[in-house]
């Protein structure tokens, strides 16, 4: 660990995650766990913004709010399952001041861009089943890419702000981060500067980028399942809700292990209670997203047949080519 010396304190540049170093018989295991996890959350993602893009029944209002979301996840999931592994496979657990201010940056900014993404979605499938008739008119293309620009820099410009704050702190000791990234609490507790400006600013903003959102959220569903009671065949009230069910389910589980993690209290006996449900929103939330979103959705089963048929098509035509080239061509 490098030191400074400013003034009469010694200011740490590195910072410590402990990460799943206190179970160093797993150390293996894990490793090939999260990578498997990271390749397949990649694989997952990237199918569903190529099928999007492929597909030209997929480009709908829907579709596009999940390519975008996927494309997001894809992003997510690189803050931290590639340290994660350089760590497990290294056991090299250091990781500068910057670099870790720099990880919770991408780290809070991408948890605002989803909740936003998630509340845009939720608005959709409200137009969708509350005002079918003017869905179209309203779901345009104009006010998807306004949605989206929307939440990406709100989110962008919101966490700059406590970055900002964030650079201008001291850390003077000690320098051990018992989690596997950095999350903003954590790194506050270790400053030897006055935080109370910065909690209170980072009181404020979750009231923004995460508090309304849900409340957004929350909002678009009572109104849709109001409007799914109110239909007189039970065929009817299957089919509304199928249409939405695999989005409730993300909200569900992004939400519910946020609000698990941030409520659950700063003890020595939660701590790994903490990290191992932080891995819910952080790790295996971008790998179930694509799963959820395509297990029982038609459309996506139909295109990913038309995708692998033309695949198929085209390596046979390649194939039937090459082998005519090779056979009929006149001997020298």
């Amino acid at each position: 660990m490098l030191n400074t010396e400013k003034g009469n304190l010694t200011t740490i540049t590195e910072f410590i995650l402990v990460g799943f170093g206190n179970i160093p018989e797993l150390q293996p295991l894990l490793f090939l766990l999260f990578l498997m996890i990271y390749i397949v959350t990649l694989t997952g993602n990237f199918l569903i913004i190529l099928l999007v893009v492929a597909d030209h029944h997929l480009r709908t209002p829907m579709y596009f709010f999940l390519a975008n979301l996927s494309c997001l996840e894809i992003c997510y999931s690189s803050i931290f399952l590639p340290k994660m592994l350089v760590n497990l496979l290294s056991g090299e657990r250091s990781i500068s001041v910057s670099g870790c201010i720099a990880q919770f940056y991408f780290f809070g900014s991408f948890v605002s861009v989803e909740t936003y993404f998630l509340a845009a979605m939720s608005y959709d499938r409200y137009l969708a089943i509350c005002r079918p008739l003017n869905y179209a008119s309203i779901m345009n293309r104009k006010l998807c890419f306004q949605l989206m620009a929307v939440g990406w820099i709100n989110a962008l410009v919101g966490d700059s702000i406590v970055v900002f704050m964030l650079v201008q702190l001291d850390f003077c000791g000690p320098n051990v981060i018992d989690h596997y990234f950095c999350d903003l609490i954590l790194i506050e507790k270790l400053s030897c500067s006055d935080i109370s400006l910065i909690q209170i600013v980072t009181s404020v903003l979750p009231f923004i980028y995460i508090v309304t959102p849900f409340l957004l959220t929350v909002t678009s569903y009572v109104c849709i399942i109001t409007t799914v009671l109110k239909i007189p065949s039970a065929i009817g009230r299957q089919k509304a809700f199928l249409t939405c069910s695999s989005h409730l389910t993300v909200v569900c589980i992004f939400y519910g292990s946020l609000i698990i993690v941030y409520m659950l209290p700063d003890t020595p006996t939660l701590r790994d209670l903490n990290k191992v449900f932080s891995l819910f929103y952080t790790i295996l939330n971008p790998l179930i997203n694509p799963l959820i979103y395509s297990l029982r959705n038609k459309e996506v089963h139909k295109a990913l047949k038309t995708i692998c048929s033309k695949l198929a098509n085209h390596a046979r035509n390649q194939l039937n080519s090459t082998l005519s080239f090779a056979f009929f061509q006149p001997a020298s």
